[in-house]
């Protein structure tokens, strides 16, 4: 669609030097998901892949698990008065069979590109029961070297990010460290979705021997994302939260945070890190 990026004019002060000129900043736009044309969630997004983050944010609220479980994702008609297409509303319609959420008031979220879901009812809410328990899966086993240059490869894939400083990424890649997908957004739980909503329209779920890697923190959300996918490695280059590790620990998921360089810290599935030496 092209809407990636957008240009502003901006002052810009250097040294005293005061210059006039255009800057290209990252596109943030409102996307509402409906299931079977009922308003879902709305979320603020950079445009594109919109298809894909509907579908992986179905995947993290446990109404999708396979690329069979969805008909169709169409873009209904925009809202502006001329009645072209905004491209800002997304239905999702679910093959026969497939249940259907109760979508009640407090089922209804919003979604913003910096605290990811919001609005839920309770914590119980969003413990989703994964589709694809983590424990289940074949044993991966990471060396922390791996990980150490999984960070370098992110941000050089990073192609937006390097024209607008304003992106969030998060990239899946093989347990060999080959890099399997990478996507931007705005918000980095919609970086997340749409990798994740790529893999199910690809049949490629449950993604059991992949890492998925994040340029910011580990929230909750994110560890949450990563449970529904099936991944079994979360590396983030900042903190992890609270809740995050404890959802890490209860369901089995590698969870690594402030992961820069050589160093790391590993707060829960240490069994999947080929340590050298006991801790």
């Amino acid at each position: 669609m092209g809407r990636v990026t957008e240009r502003r004019r901006t002052i810009r002060i250097r040294d005293g030097a005061i210059t006039t000129r255009p800057d290209t900043l990252v596109a943030e736009e409102p996307l509402e998901i409906r299931l079977n044309g009922r308003p879902l969630a709305i979320t603020m997004r950079t445009p594109g892949d919109d298809f894909a983050l509907a579908a992986g944010f179905l995947v993290s609220e446990g109404v999708l698990a396979a690329g069979a479980d969805v008909r169709s994702i169409v873009y209904c008609a925009g809202a502006k008065d001329d009645g072209s297409n905004t491209y800002n509303v997304v239905d999702v319609q679910l093959a026969p069979g497939v249940p259907v959420p109760d979508i009640t008031l407090e089922r209804n979220v919003y979604t913003t590109s910096s605290c990811g879901l919001c609005g839920k009812a309770s914590l119980d809410a969003v413990r989703t029961t994964a589709r694809f328990p983590i424990a289940d899966t074949p044993r991966v086993r990471v060396e922390p070297a791996l990980l150490s240059a999984l960070p370098d490869r992110l941000r050089e894939a990073q192609r937006v990010f390097d024209r607008t400083g304003g992106l969030h990424a998060a990239a899946l890649f093989s347990e060999d460290g080959e890099m399997l997908d990478i996507r931007e957004d705005v918000g980095r739980h919609n970086a997340v979705d749409k990798l994740v909503g790529r893999a199910l329209r690809q049949d490629l779920l449950p993604l059991s021997r992949a890492i998925l890697l994040v340029s910011g923190r580990a929230s909750f959300e994110l560890a949450q994302k990563a449970v529904m996918a099936g991944i079994p490695v979360l590396a983030a280059v900042s903190a992890p939260s609270s809740l995050a590790v404890d959802l890490a620990a209860e369901t089995g998921l590698t969870l690594v945070g402030f992961l820069r360089g050589p160093s790391m810290n590993v707060y829960a599935g240490d069994e999947r890190i080929a340590l050298r030496a006991e801790v």
